[in-house]
């Protein structure tokens, strides 16, 4: 009677198991990242405030096509359509092995959420605003990387650096070919859901070969009346986002705008152009370091040919001209020209090379001097700074080229 007994608790326990089964079918994680490392040369080198000569340079330089990284993401069926997702995602520098963010492991990317294909996908974290998220398909990153690509400084958010944290992120279902989307990052600042706060819209058009998107965002300093990005600023992770040579003489705004429209064709299997606008607005506070709302536009295009199976190749242009503001009657301008060469060894290995030219002309804001009457803004030359992975290393001069050959893997 014993084994009988034991038998059939058995047979119960197999049941519950196999009727588990299928839930846990429904769950899943992955583990993900990008290895990638490159040999960079750039024609002249400075600082930010140009107090270091100007000279060529040759150096290592992690995740210039694509960033490295790991992380994890996952969902679960809850049944009904609706799923539970999530993403944790590290950023770090081959060659040192340091964390991309100081002091924020999952920097790249932390957010939880639930999608539903019917009533669209509402996530909270640190994540991508939703002006990046539906203007990144025409974005010049995608073929010309951001390192060497972007628009000059990254100024207009088109690469990946602007991500916010504390933000609330919803994206709708597809209809008719339109995705709409809207974030806010709420600061957590006593008495205030603006002050610090990140908030953006957009929508995006997407049918056969023709797509296009219209995309506003707001970064609000926590900060009252300007000046240095308070801690509570929503992008604010390890300082300020997008420093360069074009916006240096604008930090500490009390709020930048940014507006975009993208546009893209696909010709056939192997051509295809995008195109995009940018207004991007710097506006002063009481404690800015500069008075008048400082203006920039920006128009570019891209186009990309693959040519066989395992080779990409890439040209794009774009020009970023400034408003004459803060009594500067030569406002900045910047020229920059890419090309890039993509082959892949296989799915997950590829070899790559970029090439990039910048002329800067007019002037600019440089880095505010502190003297004893306070801070003084004065005119430079506008200096070149291609794409956004020379930020903090711009040329000494109006020119700058750059180039580089890497190895990128994923898993």
């Amino acid at each position: 009677m014993k084994g009988f007994k034991k038998t059939q608790a058995a047979l119960i326990a197999a049941t519950a198991f196999a009727a588990a089964a299928p839930a846990f079918a429904q769950s899943s994680v992955t583990l993900y990242g990008i290895v990638d490392d490159s040999i960079v040369y750039q024609s002249s080198q400075t600082n930010l405030s140009k107090t270091a000569a100007g000279r060529s340079n040759v150096k290592l330089a992690s995740g210039i096509w694509a960033g490295s990284r790991f992380g994890l993401k996952g969902a679960e069926d809850l049944g009904g359509g609706t799923k539970a997702i999530f993403q944790l995602e590290s950023g770090f520098n081959i060659n040192s092995g340091a964390q991309q963010y100081a002091n924020a492991m999952f920097g790249r990317q932390a957010w939880v959420g639930l999608t539903n294909a019917g009533f669209g996908t509402l996530t909270l974290g640190r994540q991508y605003t939703s002006y990046y998220t539906l203007m990144a398909p025409y974005s010049p990153t995608n073929w010309l990387t951001g390192y060497f690509g972007a628009h000059p400084g990254d100024l207009d958010e088109l690469d990946t650096i602007y991500r916010a944290n504390n933000s609330i992120v919803y994206t709708s279902p597809k209809l008719y070919g339109f995705t709409v989307s809207g974030s806010y990052s709420l600061a957590g600042v006593p008495d205030s859901v603006y002050q610090g706060s990140t908030w953006s819209a957009a929508i995006q058009y997407q049918q056969g070969p023709i797509g296009g998107t219209v995309a506003f965002t707001r970064i609000n300093n926590s900060t009252v009346g300007g000046g240095v990005y308070g801690d509570a600023s929503t992008t604010n992770t390890a300082g300020q986002s997008g420093v360069s040579a074009v916006t240096n003489g604008y930090q500490g705004a009390q709020a930048q705008n940014r507006f975009a429209v993208g546009l893209g064709y696909t010709f056939n299997s192997a051509w295809d152009i995008t195109a995009t606008y940018t207004n991007v607005q710097y506006i002063p506070g009481i404690n800015s370091k500069f008075t008048d709302e400082a203006v920039f536009n920006t128009a570019g295009t891209v186009l990309h040919w693959k040519a066989s199976s395992a080779w990409d190749f890439a040209a794009g242009y774009s020009y970023t001209w400034a408003s004459k503001a803060n009594g500067i009657s030569d406002a900045a301008s910047y020229h920059q020209f890419n090309l890039s060469q993509y082959y892949s060894l296989s799915k997950r290995t590829g070899l790559y090379a970029l090439q990039a030219f910048q002329r800067a002309n007019g002037r600019t804001l440089a880095t505010p001097t502190f003297t004893p009457a306070g801070a003084v803004n004065r005119q430079t030359d506008a200096n070149a700074t291609i794409g956004d992975g020379f930020n903090s290393t711009p040329s000494a001069s109006r020119s700058m080229f750059a180039a580089g050959v890497g190895i990128i893997h994923r898993f």
